[in-house]
């Protein structure tokens, strides 16, 4: 079990701080992920070293998105679809940024936006796939990563600027 937590923490860290930036909550999840982890390892069958690690990942998104539906922290707020258009001056450009300072923007985002932009952008999950997992609406998803885009690119704008 020393082994396996060794390999995979720092990894499996990395994805609770990205929707609990909270340093604490995030070791209470990652700590309960790893407890399932470990007492899991005898039901499941895996083929290789990618998918179990892709297994343990998924884990622990299920993890942080329990912590937040039992915190409360998930609210989500329903908008007009038609509006959802970014332009291409609205777009973050976050190439631009280091990974902390793009870690730390994103951490800034209120919860529903930033756990929507994880779930689209980082794990690849589908609009239809985010809205089953949350039990909102695919229009809701959709409207949250839009306002999430956008917010993150005035941030990124923002910072940019103080860089100058």
């Amino acid at each position: 079990m020393n082994q396996l937590y060794q390999m995979y923490v720092e990894e499996l860290s990395s994805v609770c701080y990205r929707y609990v930036p909270n340093r604490n909550d995030a070791k209470d999840v990652l700590q309960n992920s790893f407890v399932k982890i470990f007492t899991s390892i005898p039901t499941i069958s895996y083929r290789d070293e990618p998918s179990f690690k892709a297994w343990m990942k998924r884990l622990v998104v299920n993890e942080t998105l329990y912590f937040l539906r039992e915190r409360k922290k998930l609210l989500f707020v329903e908008l007009d679809e038609s509006n959802l258009q970014l332009s291409d001056e609205e777009e973050p450009q976050p190439e631009y940024l280091s990974p902390n300072e793009l870690h730390r923007l994103i951490s800034e985002l209120p919860d529903g936006y930033r756990t929507v932009i994880n779930l689209f952008v980082f794990e690849g999950y589908t609009h239809q796939q985010i809205a089953e997992m949350l039990d909102i609406k695919e229009t809701t998803s959709a409207s949250q990563l839009y306002h999430a885009k956008l917010t993150l690119a005035r941030k990124i704008k923002e910072l940019m600027n103080e860089k100058q």
